[in-house]
């Protein structure tokens, strides 16, 4: 029986993916160990994930125990991977995505964001915060970082009226009688990846042993989605902490890709759907629509606005 070590974050959320990694592993006769770290973005939690230097901050630790033959593989939320990638380290799996969409969480189980009434919303993600200034601008946002049992006292600390969530990780977590509104995917699209967990191993990985984790874990059409998606996420060097989105649904052969852009204070968003075969023709082609129409302009001022 050939052992695994999976890499991880050492957050609730992400022990429980981890585990998930391991019995799609046991399925296929491997058995598996956990390695759990803390990485930059789970102990810096006084800033915002724009502040701290976005890119990879759930990511880098673990590359550099992949790098060093300290794991086999690490699993991250898709949602967390930033738009490139070291070369010498390669994505090899997405598990079966889980619901996409977002969540509202509150004590109060009337609360719904289109009260007239000022709420204070907790939430950590640019995309998010956008998307309520561009909805819902009557309310007042409140960073929320750390995991989600933290969050979840700092809700009932009062911190906030309601939080705005991933379903997956609600769900993961058993926290789903929190929820009061499902967010419509329509509305609130969610962003790159999320709702999947990605594996990702060193370029030098034995190929049978990396064919073998990658036959017990993919799921083909998640996979075809998140390569669309990650597909627009490089051409517009986006991250988890710039507000581009973008969700993809296979359907058959058909590939519907919906993406846009947001300007942090909710003011000027760009959306298009494309539909292709090619998730990474797809991606390039509605990044390009994207462009055209101003992308990257938006995507500059946000960038000279968080990082003056």
């Amino acid at each position: 029986m050939q052992h695994i070590r999976i890499g991880t974050r050492n957050s609730a959320l992400a022990l429980w993916q981890a585990h998930h990694i391991g019995h799609l592993l046991e399925k296929v006769g491997f058995s598996y160990e956990l390695m759990a770290i803390s990485t930059k973005g789970d102990q810096v939690l006084d800033r915002s994930l724009s502040k701290i230097g976005s890119k990879g901050v759930f990511t880098e630790e673990l590359e550099t125990m992949l790098r060093e033959g300290e794991i086999d593989i690490a699993q991250h939320s898709a949602k967390d991977l930033p738009s490139r990638l070291p070369e010498d380290l390669e994505l090899i799996a997405f598990t079966e995505r889980e619901a996409a969409h977002d969540v509202v969480l509150s004590l109060d189980p009337s609360l719904q964001l289109q009260s007239p009434k000022k709420l204070r919303i907790g939430t950590s993600s640019t995309r998010r915060r956008a998307f309520l200034q561009h909805f819902y601008p009557q309310h007042e946002l409140v960073e929320m970082r750390g995991n989600l049992q933290t969050r979840l006292e700092k809700l009932k600390q009062g911190t906030c009226d309601a939080m705005l969530l991933a379903y997956a990780g609600v769900h993961r977590m058993d926290m789903g009688a929190y929820i009061t509104e499902h967010l419509s995917i329509g509305q609130f699209v969610p962003a790159v990846g999320q709702g999947s967990v990605a594996i990702q191993c060193s370029i030098h990985l034995d190929p049978s042993l990396k064919e073998q984790i990658r036959l017990a874990c993919n799921h083909t059409t998640t996979e075809t989605c998140l390569l669309a998606e990650r597909s627009l996420l490089y051409q517009l060097e986006g991250g988890c902490s710039v507000p581009v989105y973008g969700h993809a649904i296979a359907t058959g052969e058909t590939i519907a890709l919906t993406a846009g852009v947001l300007s942090l204070n909710g003011q000027e968003k760009l959306e298009f759907t494309q539909i292709g075969t090619n998730p990474q023709i797809l991606g390039e082609q509605l990044a390009g629509d994207l462009v055209n129409s101003g992308a990257r302009k938006i995507l500059q001022a946000i960038r000279a606005e968080l990082n003056p």
